[in-house]
């Protein structure tokens, strides 16, 4: 904000450092930052505010001396650093020659300055003799076991410490979301082709990609926003997903809302990709895939999937943090890792059961549809006509 000539933001709640960086703002003339909860020590970058000349930082927390650098502020008509906790020597020339400019109320520890401010002198500082030269020897062994110190900390601390985990290994919201755009999204599907196009769905379809700060297949639903409910199912997945975390769930890594090349609105949900495809593709397989594809499920692992997708709604139902009716249970949303492990997923048309009540309780349907796929029996009978 190079043009910059006014910015007051007095009277807030702001905290933290001052930003170094407004000292580059070269046309500032007023800057009041005065009422805040700023802490840190007054930038000395601000000496290169050539144009300033109100500048106000009273009734913060700063603390350190005051910067030298002000006093090069020739146009500076009036330094308000009131109520703060700085200490130290009171810089002489410019602003600081101006008693009816100056304010420096509230720093106890302030001192000298011109005799009109009443503050105590500063103390005299006594030159200490300079100490005698250590011996060469004396100095080679105190960097010598200072390196070594230095050297047997670090190994420590590399052993020791936990490497933090890769994203990978996220489960949940609740761990760090990889932050990807939409060229990032389109690169790794070659322009979303329909070589990779994997699934299609009602709300849009799935395509496996490969991202670049990731070491692992990706599967990325992009939402088709044409169809009527997609951003409110964009929604349902999100508020779902970030309240689950269990082996038994498709894991995701991360949302995009953005606009793409077209400038057209962009909604997508990215997944760990799934290696072995949905349940749908192994229990039904198409004529033209039989000869070529060998795909069997025996017994004890239709059992085991049973079994996993069993320990996923229980999970929804009676575990997570609120209860979560998926409404949505058929072998096209059940997919299977490289293990056969079942992940249950598309959490699209997926309510909360309180907010399922509450749109009961609001608006008291007389229809009998039902969401979902028939055969799946939601929790709690509320749910009948809600859903």
């Amino acid at each position: 904000m190079k043009q910059l000539v006014v910015l007051r933001l007095y009277e807030n709640k702001l905290s933290g450092d001052i930003p170094l960086e407004l000292g580059e703002c070269s046309g500032l003339q007023e800057l009041l930052l005065g009422g805040n909860l700023f802490q840190g020590s007054i930038p000395s970058s601000f000496g290169s505010l050539k144009s300033l000349e109100f500048l106000d930082l009273s009734r913060n927390n700063l603390s350190g001396t005051i910067p030298g650098e002000l006093r090069k502020l020739s146009m500076l008509k009036s330094l308000n650093l009131s109520f703060n906790h700085l200490y130290g020597e009171i810089p002489t020339g410019g602003v600081f020659s101006n008693i009816t400019g100056l304010s420096l109320y509230g720093n106890e520890n302030l001192c000298g300055g011109l005799p009109e401010i009443k503050l105590p002198a500063c103390p005299v500082k006594h030159l200490k003799k300079p100490k005698k030269p250590l011996h060469f020897k004396v100095i080679l062994i105190i960097v010598v076991t200072g390196a070594f110190l230095c050297s047997l900390v670090l190994i420590i601390i590399f052993y020791t410490i936990k490497k933090p985990k890769r994203l990978s290994s996220a489960n949940s919201f609740e761990d760090r979301l990889l932050m990807v755009s939409y060229g990032e999204l389109y690169e790794a599907t070659s322009g979303f082709s329909s070589t990779n196009l994997i699934g299609t769905g009602s709300f849009g379809s799935v395509y496996k990609g490969t991202l670049r700060c990731f070491n692992k297949p990706i599967a990325v639903k992009v939402l088709n926003l044409q169809t009527h409910g997609a951003s409110k199912s964009f929604v349902a997945e999100c508020r779902a997903l970030a309240r689950v975390r269990h082996r038994n769930l498709v894991k995701i890594l991360t949302c995009c809302s953005s606009i793409d090349y077209k400038g057209a609105d962009f909604k997508a949900l990215v997944f760990e990709f799934m290696p072995n495809g949905s349940l749908e593709n192994w229990l039904h397989k198409d004529q033209q895939h039989c000869e070529s594809e060998n795909k069997n499920l025996n017994l004890i692992q239709r059992l085991d999937v049973a079994i996993d997708v069993a320990q996923a709604l229980d999970y929804l139902h009676n575990d997570s943090k609120e209860v979560i009716v998926y409404c949505d249970i058929k072998p096209s949303n059940i997919f299977l890792d490289d293990d056969i492990v079942a992940h249950l997923g598309d959490f699209g048309l997926a309510r909360l059961l309180d907010e399922a009540k509450g749109n009961a309780n609001r608006e008291k349907a007389t229809s009998s549809t039902v969401k979902g796929t028939i055969g799946y029996i939601a929790p709690g009978n509320i749910l009948s006509y809600s859903l």
